[in-house]
């Protein structure tokens, strides 16, 4: 069984205060014992030893994406699972998009990595179109979009809970007209056969357990949504046994954001 596990760790596990949430962050990922784990805000892990650090405290080996104008992404991977294939997305994306592929029992397994921008829908939606051109690339059929997309579900009544943001933070989540609610990036990447695993692995359970944010730690600017997804292909989801959101103890104060997991019946080779 192969586990993938997707986490935005909040500007690096550091506050502005000085606080270090690493060890937190550090004690959910050993919990949970990832052999893939995409995870994004890496502020600082792009200058000195952190990103080394963390790596080697988690037993994984690093694959960073640095940013055009915000902060670093990552994916890393657990031996005996071997990178076929890494790199980074050669796009202007407001954050990054990192691309690993790792050789499974079923052949390789393509991770792409993502944070899209958080401030605007139509940036958000032509970084979709690149990470599905990205895709297309993939060595293979087996591919996977793991990440904070920062739009909410497509297949949701969402006007309630935007009702119950401040109108700065509403905005985000808002087209032009101030009233539709913009779904656009997601729905790109599921126009594009990308199949949403937390429906594939958790059909039964009720939507709100599929929220990402906001935690015990904070989030002024979310209400109870979900940001952070894991997609697959079809093969992929077909592989798809269980999904959930990692809830309680440390990941209620490691970040602002919950991990998501997911296990593939799937084998390093």
């Amino acid at each position: 069984m192969l586990r993938v596990m997707t986490w935005n760790i909040r500007t690096g596990g550091r506050d502005r205060d000085g606080s270090d949430r690493l060890d937190l962050v550090t004690g959910v990922v050993l919990a949970q014992r990832p052999d893939v784990l995409a995870v994004q805000e890496l502020r600082g892990f792009d200058r000195g030893t952190r990103l080394a650090e963390f790596a080697g405290r988690v037993g994984m080996r690093p694959q960073l994406a640095g940013s055009w104008f915000g902060q670093p992404v990552a994916v890393l991977v657990r031996p005996p699972l071997r990178v076929r294939d890494a790199g980074r997305v050669r796009r202007p994306f407001h954050h990054a998009t990192a691309r690993v592929a790792v050789v499974t029992s079923a052949g390789p397994l393509t991770v792409l990595g993502t944070h899209l921008n958080p401030y605007s829908g139509g940036r958000r939606r032509m970084e979709a179109d690149w990470v599905v051109a990205a895709l297309r690339r993939a060595d293979g059929p087996l591919a996977l979009v793991a990440g904070d997309l920062n739009t909410l579900d497509p297949t949701v009544e969402h006007t309630d809970r935007l009702a119950a943001l401040p109108a700065h933070h509403r905005r985000r989540h808002l087209r032009r007209d101030g009233r539709t609610v913009d779904t656009r990036a997601v729905s790109r990447l599921l126009a594009a056969d990308l199949v949403d695993l937390w429906r594939a692995g958790a059909a039964d359970a009720p939507e709100a357990g599929g929220w990402t944010v906001p935690t015990r730690h904070g989030g002024a600017e979310f209400t109870g949504m979900r940001l952070d997804y894991l997609l697959g292909t079809a093969p992929v989801a077909e592989l798809t046994r269980r999904v959930w959101v990692v809830r309680g103890g440390d990941a209620d104060r490691a970040s602002d954001h919950y991990p998501v997991v997911a296990d593939l019946d799937l084998d390093p080779a």
